[in-house]
Order: C-alpha cells, then sequence, then structure tokens
C-alpha cells in the first residue's frame, strides 16, 4: 500500500511522542521490545530483515521494505500448496520448498471470485507479513487477519489490510488468502464419501485453520510469539473468527479473537441472512448436486474438470431455504455444520460450553444492518437497495417500515411499532434506524452473556459511530467495513481528504487493537478506559466519533429485545 508522503512524518512523530504506551500497560513483555525497535535508528530494523533471508519450513524468504519505516513486508508466501486440479475440494496440502531464496516482495494470487481486477488462480493459499522485529529472537504478539466478503470474495493483499502501522506498535500483523463461493464451500456426497472423516463443505475454514497452524510453525522466523496469536475479521472473517474459536481443530492454534461486525446472538434473526449463517449438512448436500447441474456436471470428476472461471458467481447466488424474517437471503455458499471442523451451530456449541476459551474483542457499526445516515433518506427512496445475498433492506418510508415490521415480529409487532412509533416517512426511516441500531447493540450485548458461560477470559464490546470522510459519507455513513483502516491505522485510500480528527481516531484505534493483541486488554497509556463487558452492565463501549460506554438501548426495549429472542429458533 502506498503511504502518501505527507501523512509518513505525522505517524512517525506521534509514534515517537507516544512510544511508551505499550511500555506502561500491565504486564506487558514485550513492551521493551517495542521501545528497542522504536529508539534504533528508523531503518535498521527493516534493512536487517531486508537483507538477511529468514528460514521457514519452505526455504528461504526474502522480504522487502513497508509502507512505514522500520518495518518489512514479506508478501505472497506459500502456506499450502495449489487447489488446483486433484486438491480442489481437499483439505489444504503442504506447501512446496523451494531452493535458493525467494524474494517475497509480489503479493500471491487472490483466490477466485467474480472479478475484473485481481490476478486469480487456484495456487491462492498464500499469505503476507509485516513485522519490525529485527530478527527470530524476539517474540512479539501476532494478529492473524481474515477478509470479509459474504465467504464469495476478499482478499488478504487488500490495502486496507496493509499492517505497516500495527507492525511498529509492536505487532506482527499476518494477512491471509482462504478459499471462496463454490471452490470453498461446496458440499457433495461425494465428496462426503471421498474424505476420511465423512464430510465437506468447510474447505475456506480448513484454509484458515492451516494458516493458523503455518503461523504456529514458522512466525518465530519473524520476531512472533506462536503461543500469542490473535485472530481477527470482518464481516465474514467475523464469522469465521467466531466459528475457529469454536472449532476443536483450532484448539490452541489462537489466544484472543477480534470480531468486526456480524457476531450476534444466535437467536437474533439478523444473523440469519448473513453469511455467517451456518448451513446443516443434509442442506448443503443437497444443495452442491443442485449448483452442479447448473454447470452440466453431474459428478465430482466433471466438476473437478471445470475451469475456475465457471466456479466464481457464489457473489451471486442466494440460499433460498431460509427464512430471515425479512426479504433478505444469506449467501449460498457458507460454512457448514459438519461434526468435524464444526460440530454445532454456536448456540449448541455455547450451551455446551464447547468454545474455545479465548479473549474476545467484538462489536458492530452505525450505519449498517439496514440503518443509513439521516442525510441518506432521500437517495434510498429513488435508489432500490442492491438485491444481493448477505444484504439487509432499507426501510425509508411508512409502508415498507410497517409491512417489514409486520414480517419480523408477526404477534409482537403492535408492541414494536408502540417502542418505535411512525406515522410519517421521515419519521419511520428514523425509527428504523434507531431500531436496528439498538437490535445491534442488544444483540452484541446478549451474544457476550451467551459467550462468557462458557469462557473465563475478558470479552470487550464495542460500536462504531465515526462516518469517514469523502463520497460516502452523507449515503453510507459509518458503514459496514468502514472501521477497519482505523484499527489497522492506515488510512486508505490517501486520496480521501483525511482530517486531523480521522488521523487521530486511526491512532486510538491501532493503539487500542495493539494493546489488545499484546496482553488481551485494549486499555494503555493516554487511551479513554474501555471497560470489559459484564453482565450487570447492559453496555458496549462507543468507538469511533466519541468514546466510552454507552447503554445498549433503554431497559424496556431491551426487555423487548430479549423477549423476541427468545420466540425465534436458535442458529
Amino acid at each position: 500500500m502506498d503511504v502518501p508522503e505527507n501523512s509518513r512524518p505525522s505517524f512517525t512523530e506521534r509514534e515517537l511522542r507516544r512510544r511508551d504506551f505499550l511500555g506502561r500497560t500491565a504486564g506487558i513483555a514485550a513492551g521493551a521490545v517495542f521501545l528497542d525497535a522504536l529508539a534504533a535508528p528508523a531503518s535498521s530494523a527493516a534493512q536487517l530483515l531486508t537483507d538477511r533471508p529468514v528460514r521457514i519450513e519452505s526455504g528461504l524468504v526474502s522480504g522487502v521494505a513497508a509502507a512505514v519505516s522500520g518495518v518489512t513486508v514479506f508478501k505472497g508466501i506459500p502456506y499450502a500448496a495449489s487447489t488446483a486440479g486433484k486438491n480442489r475440494w481437499r483439505p489444504p496440502q503442504p506447501a512446496p520448498k523451494w531452493k535458493g531464496v525467494r524474494k517475497a516482495d509480489t503479493f500471491g494470487d487472490a483466490p477466485p471470485q467474480a472479478s475484473t481486477t485481481l490476478t486469480m488462480s487456484e495456487d491462492c493459499l498464500n499469505l503476507n507479513i509485516w513485522t519490525a522485529a529485527s530478527g527470530g529472537g524476539e517474540r512479539r504478539p501476532v494478529y492473524v487477519w481474515l477478509y470479509g466478503g459474504g465467504f464469495s470474495a476478499g482478499t488478504g493483499s487488500d490495502p486496507s489490510f496493509d499492517g505497516s502501522v500495527l507492525a511498529a506498535k509492536g505487532v506482527v500483523v499476518v494477512t491471509i488468502n482462504y478459499r471462496l463461493g463454490a471452490l470453498g464451500f461446496l458440499a457433495t456426497p461425494e465428496l462426503n464419501a471421498e474424505s476420511p472423516h465423512g464430510v465437506s463443505g468447510n474447505y475456506g475454514l480448513l484454509d484458515q485453520i492451516a494458516a493458523l497452524a503455518w503461523v504456529r510453525r514458522n512466525i518465530a522466523a519473524f520476531g512472533g510469539d506462536p503461543r500469542r496469536v490473535t485472530l481477527g475479521g470482518q464481516s465474514a472473517g467475523a464469522g469465521s473468527t467466531d466459528m475457529l474459536s469454536m472449532s476443536p481443530l483450532a484448539h490452541g492454534l489462537f489466544q484472543r479473537s477480534v470480531a468486526e461486525s456480524q457476531v450476534r446472538h444466535p437467536s437474533d434473526p439478523e444473523l440469519r441472512y448473513l453469511g455467517v449463517s451456518l448451513r446443516e449438512m443434509d442442506t448443503a448436500l443437497q444443495q452442491g448436486p443442485a449448483y452442479g447441474a447448473t454447470k452440466g456436471a453431474a459428478t465430482l470428476a466433471e466438476l473437478r474438470a471445470l475451469p475456475w472461471q465457471d466456479l466464481t458467481d457464489g457473489g451471486s447466488l442466494k440460499d433460498e431455504t431460509v427464512d430471515a424474517k425479512s426479504v433478505a437471503k444469506p449467501p449460498l455458499f457458507r460454512p457448514v455444520v459438519d461434526g468435524w471442523v464444526l460440530p454445532d451451530g454456536y448456540m449448541a456449541s455455547y450451551e455446551a460450553r464447547a468454545q474455545n476459551d479465548v479473549w474476545y474483542l467484538a462489536g458492530n457499526n452505525l450505519d449498517e444492518s439496514g440503518a443509513v445516515p439521516e442525510t441518506a433518506f432521500d437517495h434510498w427512496r429513488v435508489t432500490p437497495y442492491p438485491d444481493r445475498p448477505g444484504a439487509p433492506p432499507v426501510h425509508v418510508t411508512l409502508d415498507d417500515y410497517v409491512s417489514a415490521a409486520r414480517q419480523k415480529f408477526g404477534t409482537m409487532t403492535d408492541e414494536f411499532l408502540r417502542l418505535y412509533p411512525a406515522t410519517t416517512d421521515d419519521e419511520a426511516a428514523l425509527a428504523s434506524n434507531d431500531a436496528i441500531r439498538d437490535n445491534s447493540r442488544v444483540s452484541t450485548y446478549l451474544w457476550a452473556t451467551e459467550w462468557t458461560k462458557g469462557a473465563h477470559h475478558p470479552v470487550y464490546t464495542y460500536f462504531w459511530t465515526h462516518r469517514p470522510p469523502g463520497t460516502d459519507h452523507d449515503i453510507r455513513g459509518a458503514y459496514h467495513g468502514s472501521e477497519i483502516v482505523y484499527f489497522f491505522g492506515n488510512l486508505h485510500p490517501a486520496t480521501q481528504a483525511w482530517t486531523d480528527q480521522d488521523r487521530e481516531i486511526a491512532d486510538t484505534m491501532s493503539s487500542y487493537l495493539a494493546n489488545y493483541i499484546t496482553t488481551g486488554d485494549p486499555n494503555g497509556h493516554g487511551l479513554p478506559r474501555w471497560p470489559a463487558y459484564s453482565p450487570s452492565s447492559p453496555t458496549v463501549m462507543e468507538v469511533g466519533e466519541h468514546y466510552g460506554p454507552m447503554r445498549v438501548a433503554p431497559p424496556g426495549k431491551v426487555d423487548f429485545w430479549q423477549r423476541y429472542f427468545t420466540t425465534q429458533d436458535a442458529w
């Protein structure tokens, strides 16, 4: 990622002024390492790792200077073999070894998907590493990032995920690719029969687990601590984080989780139209052959013979079998409760106390799930909302608002409309926003209540409220994914007219995240206090526009949402 020249000094100066923020956080063994790295000449760490190859299990690899001085990036390192040919719809296989020094100066191919701009192939299981460590003797905390995209789009090389700033704050950042769409989540009876575990459909999740295992084996060579790994992601990446936080195959591969949007209470119908609404195996086994038939492929051999370009339409396919209590539908290809990667769904796992005992940081955004800025009401009254998998409807007229309420709440509709009343289009749009945001925050709070019944480490929840500048400000506001560049601390793209406030928010959010990755606690010197979740305090932490605990909703509305969730089937 290119960082504008005029922004680089400000980041460096801010870091030097606040370089003790990690060292002053209680119990940070890595704080001294971080301070040493910043106290050293700006280029020394980067020169050491750029000029000297690093040995990993596949061979020697060299990196290049990253966007922030003192940070080295290693791009496109294979963590598994190509998924083409016989490896299509197989668990990831070991990466090939190489002789000599592999120069990791170019991002690897992206997973096949519906895109006209990405370089793609089935040889896509690669990862990228940003580090400011001076060698393998250091033990810095590690952050492994999973992109979103509804399990049908995305790549670890997206410039929004540049890890340079977090690396300068003492974290070793890893972004990965995993298989998408039909190539990542197809299930068929033939694939079940071929598998020693008798299952299919979770190849994308198996890729993520393989990448975590690769990190466990290799990250020490980049100055990372293989026993101090945080797994994070946004949207489908957040859902993947939650799934791997429940998967026995991922047990012990990471100690902390970060979920930016889409972690919901299992009985919240909002979960159902998202890519993270898990499929049952029986359903997936019917959908797979039906999909193959649309491609003229009746057998597994015929499916494997198809060019990958014929299998990239997952982003346009809906699962019509799901009742989401609205017109929205989830993407067809998404993870499966298979009894192996995912032994059970969300609620069953929580009730069985079967999740992995990890720290957790999770939250949602002001203008997502169908909520939109007031400045966008007129726009959405004349512009149909995109009718695509995983997209929520937007209700900005009275008739639409009332009709949607009756579809969602059934016998509780009248009570809902008393709590969120409206008599005009503008009142309806405002009431819809209020309800969506209350629903989101209450769902986050109640999810934490369920999660902590089977986990002993702290949970931190948030609600992101800052609306970035630029062309999306009035129409999309604090939209789904708008927080990502602030959490990473790298404001991309450089042309977006970022303000001093944006740079301050990016510094604050990336400091929170670096602290959490390091210790499990986002709090640190000079940062507004972020309280941990407490079952006795129905609040979340507002971050972005302001900082501090905010109640999830007024007590009467919290009671309504709790009672409503009890009437819904848990996912």
